[in-house]
């Protein structure tokens, strides 16, 4: 009789529930395809007595997560509990230290003690698989270890964060401020228990640390990404920016420069008819550029107990074929570490203003971006409201250090009320 691949899986939140519905459901096709039986041995979460909606009366149950890992019947443990210190990474290190492999969708974890981990796993010649932690249920972390493992990656650049893409399309389609929609994804538990985790960019950030890993064969450095939120992003923003033809997106770029490796994630705007501008709701897109492949798109659920509950039978079915991989596509000895960057490819940037009814004010805003080497593109006035007029321009390519040269030449200029928004355009 074939050995099973017995799992203790650790944290019975919606992801958890959400595989042991599929080892439940689908035991038998697990089976075939896997060439071996798939079981859980045992299960760890913070109560016992909590309703989950599923039967879990056939598995041993075990308080510390610690201990889960250490069981002698448990071949792969699942963590599935969140956070970067503590149980998470106390019982991940123990199932290191015992032997065993392991899956799981903690971004936090793997980009703050990725590579620590990723060693001490390997020198056992064990496997962590964690195609959970980034984009929900796209294959992406596949995609660039496996499909395009014969290419030089380019750039790697996508919506990493379905509850901010969720704020924003609902935005522009309802009108309605960013107050308004924060407050509701977080009454509809859109949003992490500490909301700045997603607005703030935190949690897309880990997930493109990750990415740019696996990417550059660079050691996964979180520290590194240059990180703003959507929390200042207006209405008027939004809808300014369709008025010439973009749509806002907190995106996330990665990309090797002759200077170092740039990791941004912040507000960035795309063309209306690209892919990531078409992108709705809670959605998550990758997009990879390579030099064999050219330019490939993944689109799917980013969250949610299905999708992100298949990425981790994804990777549990390809320990159970057998399949060993490096965490980051490489053994993590060889991963280098990177010379930070500060993003200097040159780019369009968006320039939103509010000038005072002064004569000549808006040749001395022209005049400082000239001194700076800022040539303008394009240029809106609106209606005035009171004494200032909102002015909107969109420069042509030029550096941020530039940009932020001019920014703090407007300050001097006393025709601005408030502080002037710049936000960078993507190509794609």
């Amino acid at each position: 009789m074939t050995t099973p691949l017995r799992l203790g899986i650790a944290g019975l939140g919606t992801v958890g529930v959400g595989v042991v519905k599929i080892v439940q459901t689908h035991a038998a096709l697990l089976e075939q395809r896997a060439g071996r039986p798939i079981v859980i041995s045992a299960v760890s979460a913070r109560s016992k007595s909590k309703n989950r909606d599923v039967d879990l009366s056939d598995y041993a149950w075990e308080d510390d997560p610690v201990a889960l890992a250490k069981r002698d019947d448990v071949d792969v443990y699942i963590e599935l509990m969140g956070g970067h210190e503590g149980a998470a990474k106390d019982s991940l290190e123990a199932a290191i230290a015992a032997g065993k492999d392991v899956v799981t969708a903690n971004k936090a974890l793997l980009a703050i003690h990725g590579q620590a981990l990723a060693e001490a796993a390997e020198e056992k010649g064990h496997v962590i698989r964690f195609e959970a932690a980034v984009a929900g249920g796209i294959p992406v972390v596949k995609a660039l270890t496996e499909g395009l493992a014969g290419n030089e990656i380019k750039r790697v650049m996508g919506v990493m964060n379905g509850s901010c893409n969720y704020i924003l399309t609902r935005m522009e389609d309802a009108g309605l401020s960013y107050d308004a929609v924060f407050d509701e994804a977080n009454q509809l538990g859109y949003l992490e228990a500490d909301p700045e985790l997603d607005v703030g960019g935190i949690d897309a950030a880990h997930k493109l640390a990750l990415l740019s890993s696996i990417a550059f064969g660079t050691q996964v450095d979180f520290d590194a990404v240059e990180l703003e939120g959507i929390g200042s992003v207006t209405i008027d923003d939004i809808r300014q920016a369709a008025d010439m033809g973009y749509k806002i997106k907190l995106l996330g770029v990665a990309q090797m420069t002759g200077r170092g490796l740039e990791q941004r994630m912040s507000p960035c705007l795309v063309p209306n008819s690209s892919p990531l501008g078409q992108l709705q709701g809670g959605t998550n897109m990758v997009v990879l550029e390579a030099d064999a492949v050219g330019q490939i798109v993944l689109r799917g659920p980013g969250a949610g107990e299905g999708p992100t509950a298949s990425a981790v039978m994804g990777d549990v079915m390809d320990i159970a074929r057998g399949f060993r991989l490096s965490t980051f596509g490489q053994p993590a000895k060889t991963l280098r570490k990177a010379r930070a960057a500060r993003a200097a490819v040159p780019a369009p940037y968006y320039l939103r203003m509010r000038l005072l009814d002064k004569p000549g004010a808006l040749s001395k805003i022209a005049a400082i971006l000239g001194d700076a080497g800022i040539s303008i593109d394009r240029m809106r006035q609106y209606e005035h409201a009171d004494t200032a007029a909102p002015v909107l321009i969109v420069t042509h390519k030029t550096t941020r250090t530039a940009l932020d040269e001019a920014l703090a030449q407007f300050e001097t200029t006393n025709v601005m009320t408030g502080t002037p928004v710049a936000i960078r355009i993507e190509a794609v």
